[in-house]
This record gives structure tokens, C-alpha cells and sequence, in this order.
């Protein structure tokens, strides 16, 4: 996701392939598009067996997220021909399907034996569908991802530091399973000195530019109560987003924002925030999965001296959908072609692999497999968290939804403007007018 104008949307160690792959279409290159991160460096060693097997040579075209909604969804509506493949963000299906840029996917699959059930329930919602639960298939899931956090586990387990904060709290220095649990934490860990460094006690997403503070927010929003509209009458707002519960979640976010972050924390998201953790400066950061496998392996804080733990809970336990599927865009001349690398990457042992590589697989066969959840540090809270997972509104008019959200919580949280009751108000207000011009109200 990115901001966007409304108008600009109208386990194997050594790899076997199972089987050849029967009639390929043939193609001399096609180019996958994606944002420029780990996960995409990880796909291009990936892909180069899909080369050997295939004989067709893979092009990446890789973007910064900075501008990465803003590339791909110009060249979509602009109906360029690009990108054979691309993998898209979950908020990008709505307008996809409707305006013609996706291959439907559903005769393929059927055609082929890929099966949705195979993939993690969430992710096919999240990922594929559109309308969301109904089983119209316009990507495969491709990259799973989730807001998580990640802890100094080295802190945590110093005698000094658990001693004074059973004697504070009167309760074990551990990971926290709620909100409340957390903010106690960080309370503790504000402004300590620690190894003769003045430390933070979280790192927590605040940037207003794209989607950072949404993608943040909505962690506490969601188990506090928040909902993004009535499950019994679609869009109808009032009384959901700004009920009262919702009202204290979004006080709550201000209030850990206000106490417990690092000075300049006023534009944080993905990047900012696994360096303010590499850099030594906070006891916890929020942040999305796939930052994990880099940070366990940073020197400094990865190894012994770093733990994991899924978003905590409230009064209900949700986390914030990350993560994309792949698609076939339809302005591509090399369609079947392209057909045949998404029928390639959904084979088991190539998403076995994908695991390997650094990549976040969605098949059932890959993360229920017993030695999974061992198989990596995090993969227990990769696991825990994707079973609770809930996702921003993936309508087509998605980008003039998100940029009401940033504004809106932005001048409440970091900005310091008016109540949280005038921001979630004024969020019904301005949905109510988009859903309007978009006549579903």
C-alpha cells in the first residue's frame, strides 16, 4: 500500500522438483514486479530453478516501497505491459478484479488442481479473493505477513531487571500477552540506562506519508473492539469505527506514542523501526514479520539476544494483515507463460523452499508440518500471528480510505490534535462519503 490518489484506480535443503512440468508455454523472458526487500532478493535465487526446469529466463523489476504502490498501480491503469507477473498488496485486489488488471484465476486453478484450501484460510481472503469470501481467485498467495514484535530478550533475562520489576509489577519480565502488559513494560524500560546507554521502551509505527501509522494503529484498533463496519450491513460505520471502545484503543495508542517512544519517532514504519531496535535503542519494536529473519541475524541484537511474540491481546486478539499474492496481469503478452510460473510456485517443495530462501509461505503443507514451528526462531509467533490476522479494507477506492485513516489518527496521535472521539467521527465521515460516491450507500 502507498498513498494514491483515488483516480489512479478505476523443507528440504537440496530441492527436487516433484515432477516436470507438462506443456509448458513457452516464453523467452518474463518480468515479475514486486517491491524492492529481502523477500524479493530471496525469489530471485528461487526462481532460477524455475529457469533450469523451464528454460524461460526470470526479469525482476523491484521497486522501493516508497514508491512502489505508486509504479505498479500507474502502470496497471495505464494498461502497460511491464509486468508479466506481479505481486501485488492485499489492498490492490478490489481494484484489480473490477478494473481489468488481474487474470481471474479460477478456470486455471481448476484446470491445473491448485486447490485454495491447500493455503492458509486468511491468506486466500486476504490475498486472492475478491469479493472478499466468496470463492472468486484473482491472485495465489505468495508472501505472508503479519505485524509482530520482537524483544531484547538479553534485557528481559538480566537478574538486576527482573528482580525490580517483579517488585514493581508483581509479575515475571516476559514477553507481554496484553496491551496493558506492554505498556508496562516500555514504561519501565523508558529512559533506563542500560550498558551506560539511555534506552527506549518501544518502537511503534507513526509515519503519515503512506500507510504507516494504519498499518500500526489498527493493532491496538482491532482488540480494543474496532470495526470497520457493521457485520450485519455492509458500510454502515456509525457506532463500529467510532464506538467506544474503539474511542479507548485509539487513546491507548496515543498514550504509549506519548510515553514510551524514542525521541523523533514522529514518521516511524518499517525501516525506522528495525533500526531503532538494531541500533540499541528500544526494548520492543513493532514491525512486520519478514523484518525478522534479517534482525535474527544482525550481530548486535539477533542471535541469543533477541525473542519474538505475536501482537498482544485485549479485549479480543487480532493482528494487522501484511503480506501479498501473486497475479497474472492482464495487458501481458505472455499470459499462459506466466500461468505456468504461478502453477510452478504453488508446488509443495517449491514453497518448501521458499520458506528456506527467507520467503513467508501460505501452503497448509509447509507451515503445519511438524518440525515448522523448530525450523526457525520465529516461526512460532509467525505462526501464532497469522491465525490472527485482520485486514484494512481492500475496496477498489482502498487509497482514499487509507489516506483519511493517516491523516486523521496522525493529527490525533503524533500531532497532538483534538480528542480520539473527533478522529474516529471524522473517519465515519469521510468513509461515509467515499462509500457514497462509490454508491455503496
Amino acid at each position: 500500500m502507498q498513498k494514491k490518489s483515488k483516480a489512479l484506480l478505476g523443507l528440504a535443503s537440496a530441492f527436487v522438483m516433484s515432477s516436470a512440468l507438462p506443456n509448458l508455454a513457452k516464453a523467452d523472458q518474463l518480468t515479475l514486479c514486486w517491491a524492492a526487500w529481502d523477500p524479493a532478493n530471496a525469489l530471485v535465487e528461487l526462481s532460477k530453478d524455475f529457469t533450469a526446469k523451464t528454460g524461460t529466463e526470470m526479469k525482476f523489476e523491484f521497486v522501493p516501497w516508497t514508491s512502489y504502490a505508486d509504479r505498479f498501480l500507474n502502470e496497471l491503469n495505464s494498461h502497460g505491459k511491464l509486468c508479466d507477473l506481479i505481486i501485488g498488496d492485499s489492498q490492490w485486489i478490489g481494484g484489480s478484479a473490477e478494473n481489468g488488471h488481474y487474470v481471474k484465476l479460477n478456470d486455471f486453478f481448476d484446470k491445473e488442481g491448485i486447490k485454495m484450501d491447500d493455503f492458509v484460510p486468511a491468506t486466500v481472503v486476504g490475498y486472492s479473493e475478491w469479493p472478499k469470501n466468496t470463492p472468486n481467485y484473482w491472485a495465489l498467495p505468495a508472501m505472508g505477513d503479519v505485524v509482530g514484535w520482537t524483544y531484547r530478550k538479553d534485557w528481559f533475562e538480566r537478574p538486576e531487571l527482573q528482580k525490580e520489576f517483579k517488585e514493581k509489577y508483581g509479575r515475571e519480565l516476559a514477553a507481554p500477552k496484553t496491551y496493558d502488559e506492554l505498556k508496562e513494560i516500555a514504561e519501565f524500560f523508558q529512559k533506563r540506562e542500560i550498558d551506560g546507554k539511555t534506552v527506549y521502551g518501544a518502537s511503534i509505527y507513526t509515519e503519515r506519508g503512506s500507510e504507516g501509522i494504519t498499518m500500526g494503529v489498527t493493532n491496538v484498533l482491532y482488540d480494543w473492539g474496532f470495526q470497520y463496519d457493521n457485520p450485519d450491513k455492509p458500510y454502515e460505520m456509525e457506532g463500529f469505527v467510532n464506538s467506544p471502545d474503539a474511542v479507548k484503543g485509539l487513546e491507548f495508542y496515543k498514550a504509549l506514542y506519548d510515553c514510551c517512544t524514542p525521541p523523533g519517532s514522529s514518521n516511524v514504519y518499517m525501516v525506522e523501526s528495525a533500526d531503532a531496535f538494531k541500533s540499541g535503542q528500544v526494548a520492543m519494536q513493532m514491525n512486520f514479520a519478514f523484518t525478522w529473519p534479517g534482525l535474527y541475524k544482525d550481530e548486535k541484537v539477533g542471535g541469543d539476544k533477541i525473542g519474538f511474540f505475536p501482537n498482544p491481546a485485549e479485549k479480543k486478539h487480532f493482528a494487522q494483515l501484511g503480506g501479498q499474492g501473486i497475479s497474472v496481469v492482464s495487458y501481458s503478452d505472455k499470459k499462459d507463460a506466466a500461468l505456468q510460473y504461478i502453477k510452478w510456485f504453488a508446488q509443495p517443495d517449491v514453497q518448501a523452499k521458499w520458506w528456506q530462501l527467507g520467503g513467508y509461505s501460505c501452503l497448509k503443507s509447509v507451515v503445519n508440518a511438524p518440525d515448522f514451528a523448530s525450523s526457525q526462531p520465529y516461526a512460532q509467533a509467525f505462526l501464532d500471528s497469522m491465525a490472527i490476522v485482520k485486514d484494512f479494507w481492500a475496496e477498489p477506492s482502498y487509497a482514499t480510505l487509507l489516506q483519511d485513516m493517516q491523516k486523521l489518527v496522525h493529527n490525533y496521535v503524533v500531532a497532538g490534535n483534538g480528542t480520539a472521539q473527533e478522529a474516529l467521527d471524522g473517519l465515519v465521515k469521510d468513509w461515509t462519503e467515499v462509500f457514497e460516491d462509490d454508491g455503496k450507500i
